[in-house]
């Protein structure tokens, strides 16, 4: 006898199997968030805002709902009844089956978060390659949770197998003029469902992330089914590149990179983390120094008066004559993650994704920000758009940023167009920002947007460059730089300037292109080190972005241990600098006016660089040992979790 739920979702006919599945998973994600909400309750009260844990874990449970939903949405609305009922079995399993999954990850997740603090992830997946240690170990530890688990879970299967047949049984199609109606009202919003976002950017593990005082409370937000989904997704992003460029031993990376960087690992620090040493800054200073980092979109060097580039940034070239000017400075890649992952990681480029939207690099993964952290610093990332944007909030608030302020924290912005708020906006919050912090010291991370096809900006606040169109690059690059002149114009006012180093540097250059296997002028980017206590200089060394963050820890007078392989530029000797780049598949490595490029299964090439040009030459076989070197690394120490500041997880 059908009960009066099941009556009220069979009168919606053929989207009756897939209700039911829907408002079932619905039920049983909510029921496990209330009750570790209850169970970590002490680690989620301080949250102001607690209703968010379950308003967005609504919204993250309907993603992997929508998207198991895709398959028999397009079958339930135009298969005709008598194939459904022939396949039903077919359709009892893949729906029991999606319930049972569910249920199991739920079940699942306690241990999971007292063992790693995480929802389920990519670890997860990893343990499916040694189930018969796995288990034995689970079973040993936890025979009673193990059987319960077992027991619960292979109710669920049974039970729901049973309501779904009975569900299916019941079943009636649509009309065939009702059907044509439905399909594309039902698709689109199963289709944005599985986005979970009217914006170009599709929901993602960050959207999760709302609360800056409990890690738990953004766990807890989560749906363990869409965070080891996600973690499967990312997996096939990951490329040892062994297999494309050639093998190495470790011993060897080591020695290479030792013998071509100021990194020297000081194994009576840390024998486990590879690279960990003391820095010693060359800068004393008797009050911690606030450290800023304003990474700017597509700023290349083309584009920077004081640079030789096109009279597009007055502000910059006016506060050059002030702080430290590098005037080689090469980007790693040609995305922002990019400029993320080696500006604020001080990390080398690995094949495939960035690390900011890998897996492994989730949590525990060194940056400054978590380097700063540790010391006391109160640290902050600053935004205009939508943190959630390629993951960085995830990667950020799991790796030191512990304060992210995002487009929703702009009241009443001056503009905002389709990549957020305008840089002006930007800059302002950030001044609010670093004036709230008081003495205590502070680390951030400031991305601007304005400067991002479709260059849309308040061109009221410049004089174009290009006249009569503002959306130009000429003039979107113009007013980034406006927006720069207009933050040092308001810190200079506060009183946290008198402690604070701000590097502005961009995170690439705009679109990168040419004939060259590896375009290298269209890495040449610009970065000034600016503040009251930083040395009016050029520094004209051949540099990476990977040596931005031992250069600020440097002149900002921080002595550390850190596992970064960058060069502090204020003692580099000039002739030593280097500069890594990668572009497509293919991975340079630059030394001088020479160039070895690894592209995938073919020979190394070294070239000889100038005017912009790339010449072929004789094969320098040493140096083509020292580039494989520095494409392999930071692929091993991502893959076994070694760059890290976490000596307990190792």
């Amino acid at each position: 006898m059908l009960t009066r739920i099941e009556k009220s979702i069979l009168k919606t006919k053929s989207l009756a199997p897939i209700l039911t599945m829907a408002l079932l998973a619905l039920a049983i994600t909510t029921i496990f968030r209330l009750a570790y909400m209850g169970i970590y309750w002490d680690r989620i009260v301080m949250e102001p805002q607690l209703w968010k844990i379950l308003i967005l874990g609504l919204r993250i449970d309907l993603i992997p709902i929508c998207y198991f939903s895709i398959l028999p949405t397009l079958i339930f609305l135009c298969i005709p009844k008598r194939w459904i009922l022939t396949t039903k079995v077919i359709w009892n399993t893949y729906l029991a089956f999606f319930i049972t999954i569910v249920t199991m990850m739920e079940l699942a997740t306690y241990a999971f978060i007292e063992q790693y603090d995480l929802r389920p992830d990519r670890i997860f997946i990893e343990y499916l390659d040694h189930m018969k240690e796995v288990s034995q170990t689970v079973i040993g530890n936890n025979p009673i949770s193990v059987t319960l688990t077992v027991i619960i879970t292979s109710a669920v299967a049974i039970l729901s197998y049973k309501l779904f047949s009975r569900v299916i049984n019941n079943y009636e199609p649509f009309t065939c003029r009702n059907s044509i109606i439905a399909f594309p009202l039902v698709g689109g919003l199963v289709f944005m469902g599985a986005r979970s976002s009217f914006s170009p950017r599709p929901a993602n593990i960050s959207t999760a992330y709302f609360s800056n005082v409990s890690k738990m409370a953004n766990e807890l937000s989560l749906n363990s089914t869409f965070s080891v989904f996600c973690a499967c997704l990312k997996m096939k992003d990951e490329k040892d590149p062994s297999r494309k460029y050639g093998k190495m031993e470790f011993s060897e990376i080591v020695q290479r990179i030792e013998k071509t960087s100021q990194a020297k690992w000081d194994k009576n620090i840390n024998s486990k983390i590879p690279f960990f040493h003391k820095q010693q800054p060359t800068t004393k200073s008797q009050k911690p120094q606030n450290i800023v980092i304003f990474l700017q979109e597509s700023l290349g060097a083309e584009y920077v008066g004081c640079l030789g580039g096109l009279p597009l940034t007055p502000n910059i070239d006016r506060l050059s004559k002030e702080g430290t000017l590098l005037t080689n400075l090469y980007s790693t890649g040609t995305r922002t993650v990019r400029g993320i992952e080696g500006t604020v990681a001080g990390f080398l480029p690995t094949p495939g994704r960035s690390v900011v939207k890998l897996g492994k690099s989730r949590n525990n993964f060194f940056t400054i920000a978590a380097l700063l952290e540790s010391l006391g610093y109160d640290t902050n990332f600053v935004y205009g758009g939508m943190s959630n944007f390629d993951d960085m909030k995830t990667f950020f608030k799991g790796n030191g940023i512990q304060n992210v302020y995002d487009e929703d924290s702009f009241k009443n912005p001056k503009f905002k167009g389709t990549w957020g708020v305008c840089d002006e906006d930007l800059v302002v919050k950030a001044n609010e920002v670093f004036k709230s912090k008081g003495d205590k010291p502070f680390f951030a991370l400031m991305l601007s947007t304005s400067n991002h096809a479709p260059f849309e900006y308040p061109s009221e606040s410049i004089e174009l460059y290009d006249k009569g169109n503002p959306a130009t690059v000429h003039n979107a690059m113009k007013y980034a730089d406006y927006a720069i002149g207009k933050l040092f114009e308001l810190a200079k006012k506060e009183e946290y300037y008198k402690n604070t180093i701000f590097v502005v540097i961009a995170d690439h250059n705009t679109r990168t292109y040419g004939d060259a296997i590896v375009p290298v002028n269209k890495f040449h980017i610009p970065a000034l080190f600016i503040g009251p206590n930083v040395p009016a200089q050029r520094i004209n060394t051949l540099a990476s972005q990977i040596d931005i963050a031992p250069t600020i820890l440097s002149l900002a007078g921080v002595e550390n241990n850190n596992p970064m392989i960058g060069n502090d530029l204020t003692t580099l000797p000039e002739d030593k600098g280097r500069a890594i780049m990668q572009y497509g598949q293919n991975h340079a490595y630059r030394v001088g006016d020479k160039v070895v490029i690894h592209q995938p299964n073919l020979p190394a090439k070294t070239y000889s660089y100038k005017e912009g040009e790339l010449i072929l030459i004789d094969s320098n076989k040493e140096m083509e040992r020292d580039g494989l070197a520095y494409s392999l690394l930071p692929w091993y120490l991502y893959s076994n979790r070694l760059y890290t500041l976490k000596k307990q997880d190792l």
